[in-house]
């Protein structure tokens, strides 16, 4: 049974940075962030597979990162240059079937609780 626990939501000026993190219990092979603005999709913004492969939506590359420290099972998301337009419910997932992922949401059976991040300009 795999269990995410998020923390680190909150609210930035334009230019800021973020740092989210999930803790991870159970067995899993990706690991990834989405994010759902209101009226929009739930949309994959980060995924790191299971031999370390990351991928990361083009609206994002270059200001966010992802990593996970094994020692202590967390995931996290560290979030700079911040804009408005990243302002949404931030979502830790993690599949325990699929070694790749992509964005695939389909993919990941796991989900946080959600979080949100506001950007203000």
């Amino acid at each position: 049974q795999v269990q995410l626990v998020e923390s680190g939501g909150g609210s930035v000026q334009s230019g800021g940075s973020l740092r989210l993190s999930c803790g991870v219990s159970g067995y899993t092979y990706c690991l990834g962030w989405f994010r759902q603005a209101p009226g929009k999709e739930r949309e994959g913004v980060a995924v790191l597979e299971s031999d370390g492969t990351t991928r990361y939506a083009d609206s994002v590359k270059g200001r966010l990162t992802i990593s996970k420290d094994n020692a202590n099972n967390t995931l996290y998301l560290q979030m700079n240059s911040l804009k408005p337009e990243d302002t949404a419910m931030y979502y830790c997932a993690a599949s325990r079937l699929w070694s790749v992922c992509f964005f695939y949401r389909a993919r990941f059976g796991n989900w946080g609780q959600g979080m949100q991040v506001t950007v203000s300009s």
